[in-house]
């Protein structure tokens, strides 16, 4: 690795990204200022059962970031801290929009620091006009075709659409 290489700073921001929101691109944006190179990491997350593939959800945060020159998108579904490793990146950038989310975010600062004492977390309060939002949120209002115009940029809102479009039933 040449020297200019050991000297980049390298952070990683993780998520399921289900689908990714305008409080996500929020913190994308502000991120990729304070860092030489931002990985949008999406994660398997066992634990969820997400709406759109691993695929779809990197498409889309690839054409979301499509202007953001030192923003690279991929997926992982190891621990954290061992994808911080193969990436050779050092902090862990986190958007918190509550005490609630900061209260879980600490605790897993405190264990990936635990797991990997190199790793640093940052976190990053949400714009004040995205506190309410979460990917959660944006689904359910989707699914009952409400407005996510103001929520999603248009091609996460063409996607959303597509997937909750209603189902013909091929009469026989």
């Amino acid at each position: 690795m040449s020297e200019i290489n050991k000297n980049l700073r390298i952070a990683v921001y993780p998520g399921s990204f289900d689908p990714v929101t305008m409080g996500h691109m929020d913190i994308i944006q502000r991120a990729a200022r304070q860092f030489d190179i931002l990985i949008v990491a999406v994660l398997n997350n066992s634990s969820k059962n997400p709406l759109f593939t691993m695929e779809e959800r990197k498409q889309l945060l690839q054409q979301a970031t499509k202007d953001l020159p030192n923003v690279e998108v991929d997926s992982f579904s190891d621990l954290l801290v061992n994808y911080m490793v193969q990436k050779k990146a050092h902090v862990i950038v986190k958007g918190v929009r509550s005490v609630t989310d900061f209260e879980y975010e600490m605790q897993m600062a405190s264990i990936n620091h635990k797991l990997n004492s190199e790793v640093e977390t940052i976190f990053m309060m949400t714009n004040p006009k995205y506190s309410y939002l979460s990917s959660s949120v944006v689904k359910e209002i989707a699914r009952f075709q409400g407005e996510v115009v103001d929520l999603v940029l248009p091609e996460v809102e063409e996607a959303l659409r597509q997937k909750f479009a209603p189902k013909t039933q091929i009469r026989s």
